[in-house]
């Protein structure tokens, strides 16, 4: 299927680049006030884990977001999990977690995740810094098992074959180029099985996810839990809803999974939804007169694909040895469409394209990929795979597959490479060495207290629908963002921020679904 058809849902922190210069009062302190313990009943094999304390202290060694964490005045720390809960007293795993506190009338924690899956959660913390929020909760942020600064990591592709793979054409739809795509996808699954092993590979999904995440309420002193998750984070609120109803205070859901929905249906929705966030680029571009797509009604898409499409045969020159290359274009185009405040980025690349240099797309492509200026890269496109080949049944019939390239290429004709046969390769969930445990199913939460969703009318990653679908779902309360962005929560909207606060804080949900 075309690239973009593996694009993840993660939330965009734009807002954190401002954070470097925001200064919190004093400096991270080991010698901080530990919390009482929890008083919900555990499985008494599991109670070393919940009664444990955190040794919380400088960010700094923490990841590539350490020491703007350690600036910020936040703290970080460890705790251990059970690999396997089945086997308690077996191999652990240790997640990394951020935290910055209270400074007010304590009410507990908000334990927050940025989504992906695959994305490091420790700065979502910043984006809380200096609000109402943090000055009556301490703000949690952790990363995920296998994930950023936990041990161990998910590991499947060294740097320089990354950089390698994101250089090839997998855009061949003969059958020569499907059996090269599927021949590739077989081995890097394979190297996954190798370098990361497959003890942990079964035991990265959401399922076991949640049960940490229930832990780490345990470990901050928490009796119910206070959760805010963009993106695939919803997909952990609300399978934690269904596993543990009883011990949800509050949860705001931003950017929803749909969990009744395929992983088909969702490829093809979320398509559509970065069909009409190129529309909506497409039609603010044409008011400049700088345009690289033209100022002509209609004339975008036709105009797009004349800049692309040469890719496919010739990278672009830039100034990193690496070239650009289609895929990354894409990449970084999609990159571009995750938020209008990126637009100006994207419509500079797109004219730089024009003029023969890609540096800007790349940049924006490296920016998705997670890879640094040193030419390393986070782990956040392996443990992406690693999570979603266990979390949803894999296509393993290529009738189905070629099928979806088929609706993709209808849904998205700006990203239609012309190459459509009707046919296409297994991804590499089809050859993943374990096997998945999730099934689109609809929620069973009894008993679970009312929760709020944000949806954003014009999110490219996680389409308006899938929130009101959840809300829905959840029997919660729904607050409808008009915009063009992937998540809105803590981005500056007073009106969306005031409905979170005032949920938070008096758990009191709008009586009527507001429009911000």
């Amino acid at each position: 299927m075309p690239v973009s058809a593996r694009v993840r849902s993660r939330r965009l922190f734009a807002a954190l680049l401002a954070v470097s210069a925001l200064v919190l009062a004093g400096c991270a302190d080991t010698a901080t006030e530990e919390r009482e313990p929890s008083t919900v009943a555990v499985p008494g094999e599991l109670a070393q884990f919940y009664r444990q304390g955190v040794d919380w202290g400088d960010c700094g060694g923490y990841g590539i977001d350490g020491p703007l964490l350690a600036r910020s005045g936040a703290q970080c720390g460890r705790i251990s999990v059970p690999l396997d809960y089945d086997a308690p007293d077996g191999q652990t795993v240790t997640l990394a977690v951020s935290r910055i506190e209270a400074d007010g009338d304590r009410i507990g924690s908000i334990l927050v995740n940025p989504g992906g899956p695959g994305a490091s959660g420790l700065s979502t913390v910043l984006a809380a810094a200096g609000t109402e929020l943090a000055g009556r909760f301490d703000i949690v942020g952790f990363d995920p098992r296998g994930i950023g600064s936990s041990d161990p990591q998910v590991r499947c592709f060294t740097a320089a074959e990354t950089d390698a793979d994101r250089a090839i054409d997998d855009g061949d739809r003969s059958p020569e180029g499907i059996e090269a795509s599927e021949k590739r996808n077989r081995e890097y699954a394979q190297l996954c099985a190798e370098r990361t092993g497959e003890d942990l590979l079964a035991h990265v999904g959401t399922a076991d996810v949640v049960r940490d995440m229930d832990v780490l309420r345990g470990v901050l002193g928490d009796d119910s839990l206070n959760f805010l998750g963009y993106s695939y984070g919803t997909r952990l609120g609300t399978v934690y809803a269904e596993a543990f109803p009883d011990r949800v205070r509050a949860m705001v859901l931003d950017g929803a999974i749909d969990p009744e929905q395929d992983p088909v249906e969702e490829i093809v929705l979320q398509a559509e939804g970065f069909q009409k966030a190129f529309d909506e680029f497409a039609a603010d571009c044409a008011t400049r007169s700088d345009c690289p797509l033209g100022n002509e009604p209609g004339q975008a898409s036709a105009r797009f694909r004349g800049l692309v499409a040469p890719l496919i045969a010739t990278p672009a020159q830039t100034t990193d040895p690496r070239r650009l290359s289609y895929r990354d274009a894409i990449t970084g185009v999609q990159q571009g469409l995750y938020s209008s405040a990126l637009w100006g980025s994207l419509r500079g690349g797109l004219a730089s394209l024009a003029d023969g240099n890609g540096d800007t797309l790349l940049r924006l492509a490296d920016l998705y990929e997670g890879r640094e200026d040193d030419g390393t890269y986070s782990n956040i496109n392996d443990a992406f795979n690693a999570v979603r080949c266990i979390d949803d049944q894999p296509i393993t019939e290529r009738a189905v597959a070629g099928e979806l390239d088929t609706r993709f290429r209808q849904a998205a004709p700006f990203l239609d490479d012309g190459r459509g046969t009707g046919e296409a390769p297994l991804d590499v969930c089809a050859f993943w060495p374990v096997p998945a445990t999730g099934e689109p199913h609809t929620p069973d939460v009894p008993g679970l207290p009312p929760v709020l969703v944000v949806s954003t009318t014009g999110d490219p990653a996680t389409p308006y629908q899938a929130g009101a679908d959840l809300a829905r779902q959840l029997g919660g309360a729904l607050v409808t963002f008009d915009g063009n962005q992937h998540t809105v929560v803590l981005d500056g909207n007073p009106c969306v921020d005031d409905a979170v606060t005032r949920y938070f804080l008096d758990l009191e949900v709008p009586e009527t679904d507001p429009h911000c």
